[in-house]
């Protein structure tokens, strides 16, 4: 190793490091970190902004609208590279660092790798306090950037240059593991950036990374065959941990060979195809009568890649009390729930393991018979759900449309509110891992802007594929601007717009647990004297889309293809039916407080009702 120093700032060596950290994928060694996201301000331009315009060729920067929208199309883009690179996030001390907190958790639900490089207060306190420092005075070390702690797996705060050395690396060690990826995060005092240090030569040599399969325990192996054996009805759940343990042909394989039925979690929606004949569906509250109805039935089942959250179990309802668990994760803290037989390890390297284990069973054919009428019956309800006619434009049925004219390879984004469910029930997956519906944290204003950081990933990978977004009225509302970004930067999007009138699916629960319409619909806004509604074209247009608003799914599917022959980012805008329309079958009991006393007939009864379901609920850890 070289004796040999340079001198360099905190925030230069933190840049030249990165733009030296290589990772193999398909046979081609690529940068890990794909580049970033950036708005500047006092807090990060004098000194990060130096580092980075001199690194921009090798680590290109997006200036994103928003700082929290700039972590929602990082955590897209890490999703879109099966965690395999991610991107870096800068802000400025202040407000602009605590725009990040949403993405952050977003990221750290999800598992998702994210580099945040934030503004921190002056380590001297010399000039203290200054512009957005928030002040704690029985605390001076405390501020805005703790707040990071709860939502990183990675927390760091630098107060010497030298501290880079094991920072930076730890930092990337944590987002390269599959068992705690997650988000980093670097406070980067103002002061400290600029300061310099004699950084060894040999801490920015290139070096290629790989990220670790761990090996299963042959212990938990042979207790988890000796358990899938037992069984007469299995049922494999797939989560998104298949797609990134690059698991999907074993996955395929080891269903085939045993002839055991798959359904899907949300993040594991396009671990299969659609006409797979084990693909029995989504399972769970957004899932399919096709995957409830076997999960309710099923006696041992192995889980792969999932974090069993509450909408893949029905609020732990869609199993019965005698069904056993198999848990295939790389994470601990995942594999042990719900008093699984853990199987700690990467999910290839596991579902090889245990096939091996298990060579001689077979699923019984009477149960393979019942997935498969299950299946059928379930495709028939959505070829019929997401079938227009004479019916009110709904989320299914613009699901529909696009579902039969897009490419295979395209990539569907969603998140929050009604289109997670509708997208995840009725769309028919044509090619494999396709489909990103952002529902670890349920974030609304992921659809634009992940879409866009979707898209950057895709440009790198498919530039002739179309990433094409799913988002209501109000997430639109919420958060729009990154339609701007992508045709600043040339990131052709599609954006369907379907407006109904505000938040349509928690006006949705509010009815269903017994309550009246109250501030969820803009028409039910007791503060709104005169409601209107949104020209989304006209204001899409005006960030340079091409827009245009359609009355009726046929008409989106002409609007459709004039988007995909498009050359920039093109929105397309339709109303759907608040209350008509939305997919009726498919779904599991879902635990929400409800009020246990209420002067409303309404209320009580749905209550009533909503309880009756909890004796299914199982008792786990």
């Amino acid at each position: 190793m070289s004796s040999k120093t340079v001198q360099l700032t905190t925030a230069q060596a933190i840049i030249r490091y990165l733009a030296n950290q290589f990772i193999e994928v398909d046979g081609k060694e690529i940068r890990i970190c794909g580049g970033g996201f950036g708005i500047f301000g006092h807090g990060n331009v004098t000194c990060l902004g130096e580092a980075l315009y001199n690194h921009q060729g090798e680590l290109p920067l997006y200036r994103g609208q928003n700082e929290q929208s700039m972590g929602f199309a990082a955590a897209a883009y890490a999703k879109q590279w099966l965690r395999q690179r991610f991107m870096l996030c800068t802000a400025s001390a202040g407000p602009g660092t605590s725009n990040l907190l949403s993405s952050a958790a977003l990221a750290h639900a999800n598992r998702l790798p994210m580099l945040m490089l934030c503004g921190d207060s002056f380590l001297t306190r010399l000039p203290d306090p200054v512009l957005q420092q928030l002040e704690h005075f029985n605390n001076p070390t405390l501020g805005v950037n703790d707040a990071f702690k709860a939502v990183t797996r990675y927390w760091d705060r630098i107060t010497h240059p030298a501290q880079v050395i094991q920072s930076l690396p730890a930092a990337l060690a944590t987002m390269l593991d599959p068992s705690d990826c997650g988000p980093a995060f670097l406070g980067l005092p103002q002061d400290v950036q600029g300061w310099t240090c004699d950084y060894p030569e040999s801490f920015f040599e290139r070096r290629v990374h790989r990220i670790r399969r761990s090996s299963p325990d042959e212990r938990e192996i042979a207790d988890a065959a000796a358990l899938l054996k037992t069984a007469n009805r299995p049922l494999i759940i797939a989560g998104g941990g298949v797609q990134y343990s690059g698991a999907v042909n074993e996955l395929t394989a080891f269903a085939d060979k045993h002839q055991i039925p798959v359904v899907e979690t949300i993040a594991g929606r396009a671990n299969l195809l659609a006409t797979h004949p084990l693909n029995a569906g989504p399972i769970g509250v957004t899932g399919s009568n096709s995957a409830n109805n076997l999960a309710e039935q099923a006696d041992v089942i192995l889980a792969v890649g999932t974090r069993l959250q509450d909408f893949t179990t029905g609020s732990w309802t869609a199993f019965s009390h005698e069904a056993r668990f198999i848990s295939i994760n790389a994470a601990r803290h995942d594999a042990g729930k719900h008093m699984s037989t853990p199987v700690v390890g990467d999910a290839k390297l596991g579902l090889l393991a245990l096939g091996e284990a298990c060579t001689d069973y077979r699923t019984p054919l009477d149960w393979t018979g019942v997935a498969s009428e299950e299946r059928k019956a379930w495709d028939t309800y959505v070829a019929d759900n997401v079938s227009y006619g004479n019916r009110p434009n709904s989320y299914a049925r613009a699901i529909g449309v696009v579902n039969e004219l897009c490419d295979p390879r395209d990539r569907v984004v969603a998140a929050a509110g009604g289109l997670p469910a509708e997208v995840t029930a009725n769309w028919r997956t044509l090619d494999i891992g396709t489909v990103d519906v952002e529902f670890g944290y349920s974030c609304m204003g992921y659809e634009i802007a992940g879409g866009w950081g979707a898209r950057i990933a895709q440009s790198e990978r498919e530039p002739d594929k179309d990433t094409i977004v799913f988002t209501g009225d109000g997430s639109y509302l919420l958060m729009n601007s990154d339609i701007y970004s992508s045709v600043l930067t040339g990131k052709k999007l599609i954006v369907l717009v379907l407006d109904n009138g505000g938040f349509a699916v928690i006006n949705k629960l509010q009815n269903n647990t017994g309550n009246e319409s109250f501030n969820n619909l803009i028409a039910d806004c007791p503060t709104v004297p005169e409601p209107f509604a949104v020209d989304f074209e006209a204001h899409a247009a005006s960030m340079g889309a091409h827009a245009e608003t359609v009355s009726n799914p046929a008409e989106l599917g002409e609007a459709f293809k004039r988007a995909k022959a498009a050359n920039k980012t093109y929105v397309i805008c339709m109303k759907v039916d608040a209350y008509e329309g939305w997919t009726a079958e498919g779904h599991a009991w879902w635990e929400v407080g409800t009020p246990h006393v209420t002067s409303s007939d309404k209320v009580r009864v749905a209550h009533e009702d909503w309880e009756s379901t909890r004796p299914k609920q199982r008792r786990g850890v």
